[in-house]
């Protein structure tokens, strides 16, 4: 046996064809290119795009604050829950109705007007885009003795943005 490397070459038919697959794929899949097309009419320009998500980010949060405050005060009993009737989808509503009656039962069996729910405040919003309308919000809401954690999906349907998951801490 000899100690030379076993590397073969390659018949000249398997050559031609690997190379001819190569270039027809470069041919294919031309190299991507940058998108910074604003003026020329293609499509946005990219600062445009980000001042346009930043803009939707902001009127997203403001949505989720509102809801997330009107939701505490509908654990509070301050608010009728019919008022988030147009925000909420059915099914979290319901379960934010239920939840609400249970609180005023816990009060009244506890001697009246429970102070748990007393002047609730949005501390601080975070959301985060999930899909193309498609978010997810987390909120810290404060209270006289308390804070809670609120999380909610909010879903763009028929330009409307409505919440399809509602949780509070």
């Amino acid at each position: 046996m000899s100690a030379s490397p076993a590397v073969h070459s390659l018949p000249n038919a398997v050559v031609k064809a690997t190379s001819s697959i190569a270039s027809r794929s470069a041919v294919a899949s031309p190299p991507a290119k940058s998108r910074t097309d604003g003026p020329s009419g293609r499509g946005p320009s990219s600062a445009r795009k980000a001042a346009q998500i930043r803009s939707l980010d902001g009127e997203i949060r403001a949505l989720a604050r509102s809801i997330a405050q009107a939701a505490v005060e509908v654990l509070a009993g301050t608010r009728p829950a019919q008022q988030l009737s147009r925000t909420l989808d059915p099914g979290c509503l319901g379960a934010l109705q239920h939840r609400a009656a249970l609180t005023r039962a816990h009060a009244a069996n506890h001697g009246g007007q429970s102070r748990v729910h007393r002047s609730p405040m949005v501390r601080s919003v975070r959301v985060c885009a999930v899909n193309d309308g498609v978010y997810e919000a987390s909120l810290v809401v404060s209270e006289e003795l308390r804070s809670r954690a609120v999380a909610m999906r909010l879903e763009e349907s028929n330009g409307a943005w409505k919440v399809t998951a509602l949780e509070i801490g």
